[in-house]
């Protein structure tokens, strides 16, 4: 079952790089033990793995990650309570990543007129550039892409881009005892921190965004007590809406501001249109196995979609319902594994060439 297979990857603490490789290991096994083809790959020392079935030149891609972030060691101990799966990683997202080993496992012999590549990784949690950002810069593309982060069941077809910066501020010196003869670096940063939140762009909503969030992250100043403060460095984490742009915000920044900014990091938002012929499949397929209505929506984090839409790929987060991920008492719920393994097979089945095509 799914649920067994599920239970070996918690069990595996992968919150270290040696430990993701051993459980993308694990999977390759499992894979080859089912006859399925597994490509194994490896950059910078992140192990990822590739298995493809089906035929045809359109592809549909997914992709999961068996990385976690760091738990107790009772964590890695799966216990299923009341209808709920714990574990480290058993909602974020190796549940996602069992049904999709399950579903190509059970599409196998099947006569699909596309490819399904099912890629598997290592390092999402601290950024995906080893693994899934090797994978789209080296050709390991397709026409549309289905990252099984826990989203509910729910259908999250955007997400905020990330804007990461630093903003250098600069003050002139006195002695502290003398502040009126100097100009405090720091009270000038933070004056700026607040022109930035009353810019028009942090003032934006859409639909599924009341705003972007403004996290001002880490400030860097001062090395004495008795001494006014002559530079200060600003740290902010910004993630900001499908509509706006890198470029927007920059330019509204800078209007207020004459420091030097620099960008550290920097991703797309993902806005993948809710009428995309895969989304309009997938979309009655969760009501027909849910019972409740689709729910579509935007997520406020990003996650390895970031990469394939990059390169122009339509691409969306889904996956089974669950809660606390990160947290001490991370679960998913195991009736929503069973659905959705059931919901990627069926998506598989009905989808036809015509809704694979990738308007490029």
């Amino acid at each position: 079952m799914v649920i067994d297979l599920l239970k070996d990857l918690i069990s595996i603490d992968s919150s270290t790089k040696e430990g993701a490789n051993k459980a993308v290991d694990f999977c390759g096994v499992w894979l080859e033990g089912q006859q399925l083809p597994v490509q194994k790959i490896e950059n910078n020392g992140y192990k990822m793995l590739v298995s493809e079935i089906g035929k045809g030149d359109r592809t549909l891609i997914f992709n999961g990650h068996v990385d976690v972030v760091t738990g107790k060691p009772n964590q890695f101990i799966p216990l299923e309570m009341d209808g709920k799966l714990f574990g480290r990683g058993s909602a974020d997202m190796k549940a996602g990543v069992a049904a999709m080993m399950y579903t190509i496992r059970e599409l196998k012999d099947m006569n699909l007129n596309f490819k399904i590549q099912l890629q598997i990784v290592s390092d999402e949690e601290i950024g995906g550039m080893n693994c899934s950002g090797y994978l789209a810069e080296n050709g390991y593309l397709g026409d549309f892409v289905i990252c099984s982060e826990p989203t509910q069941l729910g259908i999250a077809h955007q997400a905020k881009g990330v804007l990461r910066l630093d903003i250098e501020v600069k003050g002139k010196s006195a002695h502290g005892s003398r502040p009126w003869e100097g100009i405090n670096a720091i009270e000038k940063a933070y004056h700026l921190y607040e022109q930035i939140l009353n810019l028009s762009f942090a003032k934006e909503s859409t639909a599924y965004y009341k705003r972007p969030s403004i996290n001002l992250a880490k400030i860097q100043a001062g090395d004495a007590y008795n001494k006014v403060p002559d530079e200060c460095m600003m740290s902010f984490d910004i993630r900001f809406l499908p509509s706006q742009t890198k470029e927007e915000i920059l330019a509204q920044i800078e209007s207020v501001t004459e420091g030097r900014i620099f960008v550290n990091m920097f991703a797309e938002p993902i806005n993948t249109p809710s009428n995309h012929p895969i989304i309009q499949l997938l979309g009655p397929i969760v009501e027909k196995f849910s019972n409740t209505p689709a729910v579509y929506f935007g997520q406020h984090g990003t996650a390895d979609t970031v990469f394939f839409a990059k390169q122009g790929i339509p691409a969306i987060e889904f996956g089974p319902s669950g809660a606390n991920w990160h947290g001490d008492e991370e679960y998913v719920i195991t009736d929503s594994v069973y659905s959705y393994q059931k919901m990627l097979k069926e998506l598989a089945l009905s989808i036809d060439l015509k809704a694979l095509k990738n308007p490029k």
